[in-house]
């Protein structure tokens, strides 16, 4: 619980800030709104970059430094942006920001459930993210109050207090970990303990978890971005597509109560791949039958976009164990952020091209990962 509503400020002050702030960001500082778009990207860049040494620092640590410390570094990233003065300062503030992210979203707390744990913690990261899934409920309204009473200045230096008052006491009562062990008190494979998958085997799962994670983040990312338009150019009108697109988020949150409920007693591979196959079949009930399928799209998204969430947390551990978990997890998610960096700008790309006909590359990305985890399975049962 308490990782959970820590993680919630966390994604509610800084994945969710720019939908809201960008466009007074852009005119009280001269910015095109794409540009502010662009800061944020640098920080989804610098948190790739920082995931690996914060997971590693978690292996060895525990998780509750490296999480006080991003509520620290969250709370310089926000009241720097809310200071800043030209554009500049603006991505400054996000590259800051990247720093906190990295140490501080579901990777480092994934990581900091494992090294509590161990191959226990499934539950542990289906709550999170349970939590977490109401990020953006929460965040949305909140900041777009913050920002109609006191401006987009007095927003983000509300939501640094927050940290300080807020996150900093959810992650100090974290248990402490302790140092880890010198040598792994379990194996590192996932099935047989007394033969562990080999390093080509291993290798292999590691390139083909990486690929998942980023195509399922690409999609996310993109759906959250381009939806309305894609909803309009389905048939929509504006009204409907706005509502419809805000089904994306409780959907979500269904997905993880269904794992917490129903599929927590089945292989995470299963699920995994169950969730791949949501956006697909989403993608062909809209295309096939156009508006009036819309809010079976958006559903069926945030279901599979919800469950794909907690795969993210659980697949390593189930391939690799908890020993080094938090450094393989900062390593596998690097494509990911990468891809999540330019996932709005390309993406946008196919939408001006082939309005809602882009959603079949979607779709296609989600059935090779699909593909993907198929190939993982049959290397499991090997």
């Amino acid at each position: 619980m308490l990782l959970g509503l820590a993680q919630t400020l966390a994604w509610a002050s800084s994945y969710y800030l720019p939908a809201i702030l960008a466009g007074a960001i852009g005119r009280d500082l001269g910015m095109a709104r794409a540009s502010v778009f662009a800061a944020f990207s640098v920080a989804l860049l610098v948190a790739a970059a920082t995931g690996p040494f914060a997971g590693r620092w978690i292996d060895l640590r525990g998780g509750r430094p490296v999480l006080l410390a991003s509520n620290l570094v969250f709370a310089a990233g926000l009241a720097a942006l809310g200071l800043a003065q030209q554009p500049l300062h603006v991505f400054m503030a996000w590259a800051v920001m990247g720093l906190a992210m990295g140490s501080g979203l579901y990777e480092a707390a994934f990581a900091t459930a494992v090294r509590l744990h161990g191959r226990q913690a499934r539950r542990t990261i289906t709550g999170i993210t349970l939590f977490a899934g109401f990020a953006s409920t929460v965040g949305w309204p909140l900041t777009a109050w913050l920002e109609s009473s006191l401006g987009w200045r007095g927003a983000c230096l509300v939501w640094a207090g927050l940290h300080l008052l807020v996150g900093l006491p959810l992650n100090a009562l974290l248990p402490a970990a302790g140092r880890a062990p010198a040598a792994p008190v379990e194996p590192a494979g996932p099935l047989d303990p007394q033969a562990a998958p080999a390093p080509r085997q291993q290798a292999m799962a590691a390139w083909l978890l990486a690929f998942v994670f980023a195509v399922a983040w690409f999609i996310s990312t993109a759906m959250a971005a381009h939806l309305p338009q894609l909803l309009l150019a389905a048939g929509a009108g504006m009204a409907a597509a706005v509502g419809t697109a805000a089904l994306v988020g409780p959907a979500q949150v269904a997905g993880r109560l269904i794992e917490f409920a129903f599929l927590s007693r089945a292989h995470p591979l299963l699920s995994a791949r169950l969730a791949t196959l949501a956006h697909p079949l989403g993608v062909l009930c809209l295309v096939l039958l156009g508006s009036p399928a819309a809010a079976v799209f958006a559903v069926l998204h945030g279901l599979g976009n919800g469950i794909l969430t907690i795969a993210i947390g659980t697949l390593p551990l189930l391939f690799f164990g908890a020993a080094g978990y938090g450094e393989r997890q900062g390593f596998l998610m690097v494509p990911a952020r990468i891809v999540q960096a330019g996932a709005p700008f390309l993406f946008g790309l196919a939408v001006q091209r082939l309005g809602v006909g882009s959603l079949w590359l979607s779709a296609g990305l989600a059935l090779a990962a699909c593909l993907a985890l198929g190939r993982l399975a049959r290397g499991l049962r090997r």
